[in-house]
Order: structure tokens, then sequence, then C-alpha cells
């Protein structure tokens, strides 16, 4: 394929680094002829991402806390100016303390509940909302989930009941913006070697595990993940929404390890 999405413009929430599935996504969008903005939070974050955007043509960089009304309203007023109109959205955003990723779930806090919740949840409403206001011809807004949302995913604790309202969010958000030619979907890649990916312990044998038992015995790679999040994005997706699409060699249809790993 080639020019799979000229003439469409996006926002790209969440890239940290070269690693990054956002990054994965953004590259395959570009590839395919999209036009990008993208969003980071602070100045060490803007540092790392400056140079990523400038290699993938784009000059479009906003500076957003995802839990600031006023920051995400800066955020969409900026983007109506320079492009009039929004063609899709990626969310790659979510967070917890890392010390309550460890241990028993049970020990969770309220103040990391709601913080988990909000940020890696009610963030993709809040910005659907503003999102959608300028996609009056339609388009595709997808966020990335993870199967710790369905299954108890060791020293995942909270993050799965965030991805869990994430996904259920993705469905409500779907029938809500549907009449009006915007598509939401969610990307559940499995284990990836990135930042976010780093802070769950006993990430390298989770990823060693995965990619010796899933069907395909392989686990996803930024191009796969990128590859899939342009189908959505692009007039294929067109008919395609509410569903939560894995990219994780198939691993999340097992039930148990294949024989020779039992």
């Amino acid at each position: 394929m080639a020019e799979l999405m000229q003439g469409k413009r996006g926002l790209v929430m969440g890239v940290a680094n070269d690693r990054s599935i956002a990054w994965g996504i953004a590259s395959a969008l570009r590839a395919e002829g999209a036009d990008l903005a993208f969003s980071y939070q602070g100045e060490a974050f803007g540092k790392r991402v400056a140079p990523l955007a400038a290699a993938v043509g784009s000059d479009l960089l906003v500076d957003v806390d995802v839990t600031d009304e006023a920051s995400l309203d800066a955020c969409f007023a900026q983007l109506a100016d320079r492009w009039g109109k929004l063609d899709f959205l990626i969310h790659a955003i979510a967070y917890s303390d890392k010390t309550e990723l460890t241990g028993r779930f049970i020990n969770t806090t309220r103040a990391n509940f709601l913080n988990s919740l909000n940020i890696s949840c009610f963030s993709f409403i809040d910005i659907a909302r503003r999102a959608a206001a300028l996609m009056p011809d339609g388009g595709s807004l997808i966020t990335l989930t993870f199967q710790g949302s369905t299954r108890i995913a060791p020293n995942y604790n909270v993050m799965g009941v965030a991805k869990a309202a994430l996904e259920s969010a993705t469905r409500y958000l779907a029938n809500d913006l549907g009449p009006q030619g915007v598509r939401v979907n969610a990307i559940s890649p499995g284990p990836m070697k990135t930042l976010a990916g780093s802070a769950i312990g006993g990430a390298r044998a989770t990823f060693r595990h995965t990619e010796e038992n899933a069907p395909l015995r392989a686990n996803a790679t930024l191009g796969t993940i990128g590859g899939t999040a342009a189908w959505l994005c692009s007039d294929y997706g067109a008919a395609t929404t509410g569903e939560v699409v894995h990219v994780d060699g198939g691993y999340h249809i097992l039930g148990f390890p294949q024989p020779d790993r039992l």
C-alpha cells in the first residue's frame, strides 16, 4: 500500500521515544501519507519528541496535560486554528504509580486508583469529546489497551482495571459518535519492549513467554501495530467501530501454554 492516508490529518498522543507504540503508529501513518501533530507533556518529553516529529515532517507539537481541562482546550484550539478539522486521533496515554504495580491488587490506594483511572481512561473520553467536534466528516479515534483488562496479568494490578474501563468506554464512545461517522476502536498488543512496558515487573520473562507460546510464535512489533492503526484510520476501516483489535500473535486465544511449554 502507498498513500493510504493521503490528505488525512491527525494528532498522535503518547510518544515517549522511538520505541513507543505511538511512534510505531505515527511512522506507519506518515508512510501512508498522513500529516501529523504530536502532543507531549513537559519540557523533558518535548525534547524527545521534537526530533521524531521533525523526522516525519511535522512542526506541530503541543504541550498537553490530560488532567488539565484548560490545557486540553488550548491543544484542540491550536489544532482547529492550524487545520480546521481532524481525521484521526491516537490516544496512547496511561499511567499508574509503579510501586503499586507489584504486590497485591487489594492494597491499591484510593489516590492511585483515581489517578490511574483518570489518566488511563477518562482522558480518552475527555479527548474524544474535543476531537469529535473537529470531525464533521467523520474520523477515527484509537486507544491502546492490554489483555490484563480481561485476564489476570502479573504485576499489572490497577492498570488492568483501568484498561477494562477504557475498553468499555471505547464501546460507549463508538455508540455515541457513530451517527456522525466517527469510529472508536482499541488496539491490544501483547507485551512490548517499550518505556511503559518496562515499568511492569517481570516484563522480560513475560515477553519471552508470550513469544514462545503465541500461535504465531511471535510478539507484536511496532510495524504490525502501526499497520493495524493505519487500516483503522483509513477508509478501509469505515465499517469497524467499538472493537478491541488484538495484535499479539494470537496469544489471547490460548487457554493453556503450548504442550512443549507446560
